[in-house]
């Protein structure tokens, strides 16, 4: 467990994450987080939106880059059962 402290930036107060944290996490500079009281603790977490879109633009990116591969007159099941064969 790291102590820090709390300090003033702007109007508003702020914690700085230790470097081993950030590390473990994988936390960024500039990178959103979302924070809100659970009974009467700070909890700072990522939000689970920002997983679900890097997912949908690995998705769209996959999608998009099969567009220009042609598998011919062969469908995907034949190519599966010729493997089960195979």
């Amino acid at each position: 467990m790291s102590r820090v402290t709390v300090g003033r930036w702007g109007k508003n107060l702020a914690v700085r994450v230790p470097f081993d944290i950030a590390a473990t996490t994988g936390l960024r500079d500039g990178e959103r987080v979302e924070v809100e009281v659970h009974d009467g603790d700070i909890v700072i977490r990522r939000p689970a939106a920002h997983a679900r879109a890097d997912a949908l633009a690995a998705a769209e990116e996959i999608i998009g880059e099969s567009l220009g591969h042609s598998l011919g007159d062969v469908t995907v099941r034949e190519l599966i059962d010729d493997g089960r064969r195979g």
